[in-house]
């Protein structure tokens, strides 16, 4: 298994339920694990035949903060499928930490896309 981690990515975002919560930014935290279509014995050390996970980090900081959204579940389904849409990627998974719920750590969502027909 080949995979390209990025974890502990901040954005902040206008996001949640309430119309109040939704009215000012609150940081999530993201964490991406993609699996290249191309395996890293493969790649003969040219980054244009793998995932460039700094403009990964970055097209997921955008997806992120263009719009409000209600929930953070749809918010890791488009990411992952923008993962998916605009880089050579087998499968996205991707988790995001919300930071709202008193007497917890954070609430969390995974979403985790595959491409269909790869070899």
């Amino acid at each position: 298994m080949n995979e390209i981690l990025i974890r502990g990515l901040r954005v902040q975002v206008f996001i949640g339920v309430p119309d109040a919560e939704r009215a000012v930014p609150q940081e999530l935290i993201v964490d991406v694990t993609i699996e290249p279509i191309v395996r890293f014995g493969d790649l003969h050390d040219d980054i244009s035949r793998t995932v460039d996970y700094a403009a990964a980090a970055a097209r997921v900081s955008d997806v992120a903060r263009e719009r409000p959204r209600r929930l953070i579940e749809t918010l890791a389904d488009e990411i992952a499928r923008m993962l998916l849409e605009e880089f050579p990627a087998r499968s996205a998974l991707v988790e995001i930490r919300k930071f709202v719920l008193p007497g917890t750590d954070h609430v969390s969502v995974r979403c985790r896309i595959e491409r269909d027909g790869v070899d």
